[in-house]
């Protein structure tokens, strides 16, 4: 077992780090592939197999997310690196989590670096911290983000059906299942009751300036309607007579009645001395 060292250990943080994720990008890249194959079978009628190949790719995907739990660990530890160096059996609350996740979960990955880290941290912390950390004494000492990854456990056939229907939408090979139907009826049945649900009746929305128009024009037409009152109740095509269209029109009045007074009292002889003085008058101009 190799003793603690503070700088040696910062430089396996940094390797673990790398190597975690060159790791992800290999089973990510395998992982497509298998999906491909998959899809084939699926076209070819083999559904057994592609279950079965499901199951597996399933697994490697759950692997996947405990790599990158791990990651995320060696990063805190990275970030939070002199709580190591702090004296105490026991890590930093801080860092516990971390710790004890590297401890319990490192012998289940394909990774010497993790190794190479779980047997630095032991050598920091003791045999005693990493006998409950490796047992998870009471099942509180590491959490269950890693535990969950880590339980041996046969995915159920809806959720591998549920898979290679995704694989098969991805390549646009038809899948039909009796889990997805069931699945698609459950969907259904809940997406009704919510339609089913009344909704509240939409509060109309009212336009500020429509509304300020439409007061100004209603006091408008009240304004109108007062003045057409005051007018006696004349309509706007006949004007209001004026003062001086009045006069005018008494003069007019005052001398057709005077012309007629003239012609009722032999308004011939009259009519020629008017005519005698106009004709004087036109000489003078």
């Amino acid at each position: 077992m190799p003793a603690f060292n503070l700088s040696r250990t910062k430089v396996q943080l940094k390797l673990a780090v790398e190597r975690t994720k060159m790791l992800q990008s290999k089973k990510e890249a395998i992982a497509k592939k298998d999906r491909r194959d998959i899809a084939n079978l699926v076209e070819r009628g083999k559904l057994e197999t592609a279950r079965i190949k499901t199951e597996g790719i399933i697994a490697e995907d759950i692997h996947i997310e405990l790599l990158e739990i791990l990651e995320l660990y060696c990063e805190t530890l990275l970030a939070r690196f002199a709580l190591l160096d702090l004296l105490g059996k026991e890590p930093e609350p801080s860092i516990a989590e971390a710790c004890a996740a590297i401890i319990h979960a490192a012998p289940r990955v394909e990774l010497r670096e993790l190794h190479v880290l779980r047997e630095m941290l032991i050598s920091r912390y003791g045999r005693e911290y990493a006998e409950a950390a490796t047992e998870n004494k009471g099942g509180s000492v590491v959490s269950t983000r890693i535990t969950s990854r880590m339980a041996a456990q046969t995915p159920g056939e809806e959720l591998v059906d549920m898979y290679i229907s995704e694989i098969c939408k991805a390549y646009d090979v038809p899948f039909t299942s009796p889990h997805l139907k069931k699945e698609e009826a459950e969907v259904a049945e809940v997406e009704g009751e919510t339609s089913s649900t009344p909704q509240p009746a939409a509060v109309p929305v009212i336009d500020a300036k429509a509304a300020a128009a439409t007061h100004s024009d209603a006091q408008h037409n009240v304004e109108l309607g007062n003045a057409v009152a005051k007018d006696g109740g004349k309509s706007d095509g006949e004007p209001k007579k004026t003062l001086a269209s009045k006069k005018a029109t008494e003069e007019v009045d005052a001398a057709k009645k005077k012309d007629e007074e003239k012609s009722a009292n032999g308004g011939g002889g009259n009519a020629y001395n008017d005519l005698e003085a106009r004709f004087a008058a036109l000489k003078r101009k």
